[in-house]
């Protein structure tokens, strides 16, 4: 049996496995009735926006969305509570969000500058990976990467909360981003001059 190296949350594997955006079979007549919600603390299956609001209201919950059929989260719920450092980010909708899982794509190198070091999708900037599903498996292959954010030398925070729940800190970090390229256009368009 594979074990989840240290440096992985829990939670990773079954966020990246988990089906979204099927009908909620409790709500499933109600308007808001996709399963789009992943809880960090059961870490069990997708819910919808009502079973957020009856199963957990105190619990932290991110919320999945699509891109061109691919699973995207926003990368301001996602970095909170994992170091996300080595991942292509995209802007979409105007939010920056990175995938979940690879997407695949065919194999070629020529006149890539940027590719992901486990898949070979080609990225728009010098990353090393193009999804989070892709950073796990550099983790496991390699271990030179980490989810966990680390502050001063000292890794996850533990506190006892009220009762017998167990709650973890993910303290944030700071890290640089990236510059990005703010227009791809190779100059002001031309139109042609009327002839006479």
């Amino acid at each position: 049996m594979e074990t989840t190296p240290s440096s992985v949350p829990p939670w990773l594997e079954t966020l990246l496995t988990t089906a979204f955006f099927t009908v909620c079979r409790t709500h499933g007549d109600a308007a808001r009735s996709e399963c789009n919600m992943y809880c960090l603390d059961c870490h069990s299956d997708a819910f919808c926006f009502y079973c957020r609001s009856s199963r957990h209201q105190d619990h932290h919950v991110i919320q999945i969305r699509r891109s061109s059929y691919h699973d995207v989260v926003r990368v301001a719920e996602i970095e909170k509570v994992l170091d996300i450092s080595g991942v292509q980010t995209y802007v979409i909708n105007s939010a920056r969000v990175l995938f979940l899982n690879e997407r695949r794509q065919p194999r070629n190198s020529k006149g890539v500058a940027h590719i992901c070091e486990i898949c070979g999708r080609s990225l728009l900037d010098p990353f090393r990976f193009c999804s989070l599903g892709c950073k796990l498996t550099g983790i496991k292959r390699h271990g030179n990467a980490s989810f966990i954010l680390e502050v001063k030398n000292e890794t996850l925070m533990e506190r006892r909360g009220g009762g017998s729940q167990q709650d973890i800190i993910y303290p944030r970090t700071t890290r640089k981003s990236p510059s990005i390229t703010k227009s791809r256009r190779k100059g002001t368009p031309h139109r042609a001059p009327f002839g006479s």
